[in-house]
């Protein structure tokens, strides 16, 4: 059987952005994001986190260091009842400080590697699936998967400026998002 699944960005999505988060206590959830997500959660979706992850290529923060912020992330977000089903990132980057990140990836988004992994794995039908995110990157990923695509107005808002992309819906916040997919899926 296939799942229905909302995939987030994760900074100045579902946590503040602070350009190159590389210390747990740069990490603040952003208003409302742990009572959506369990509104996502009750309504029978996977949340499955989808973030580069630039601050390892650049030799800022070690894999085993950004596994442990997620971890972090997971658990106070399950402290609230809301549940994170998986975390894809990617560590490379093209012009990396550390040579073994160094190379232009299928995993890094726009690139649909992350999102691909995760529907392989938890079988996730694209069609009834959506991408939430507040980067140009994220919703090219969304369309170059066929996912339905919400720009949210936190974090850049999508004003990066790198992709001259148009989302299917915009959300003020991530609560807002969820308001668009409830209503969506009427």
């Amino acid at each position: 059987m296939f799942q229905r699944a909302v995939f987030l960005d994760r900074d100045g999505v579902i946590n503040r952005e602070v350009d190159n988060l590389k210390n747990v206590k740069q990490l603040r959830l952003l208003p409302n994001v742990a009572a959506s997500i369990k509104k996502l959660n009750r309504l029978g979706f996977l949340i499955i986190v989808v973030t580069n992850q630039p601050v390892i290529a650049r030799g800022w923060l070690t894999e085993e260091r950004l596994e442990k912020i997620h971890q972090v992330l997971i658990e106070r977000l399950a402290k609230q009842g809301a549940r994170i089903d998986a975390i894809y990132y990617c560590p490379h980057h093209p012009n990396a400080n550390l040579k073994k990140y160094r190379l232009i990836c299928q995993c890094r988004k726009p690139n649909i590697g992350l999102i691909k992994k995760a529907v392989k794995k938890f079988k996730i039908n694209i069609k009834k699936s959506f991408i939430i995110g507040d980067r140009t990157a994220d919703i090219l990923a969304g369309k170059r998967t066929k996912l339905k695509t919400i720009l949210v107005k936190t974090g850049y808002a999508g004003q990066d400026g790198k992709y001259d992309i148009k989302q299917d819906f915009i959300a003020g916040n991530l609560s807002e998002a969820v308001k668009i997919i409830k209503k969506y899926e009427k």
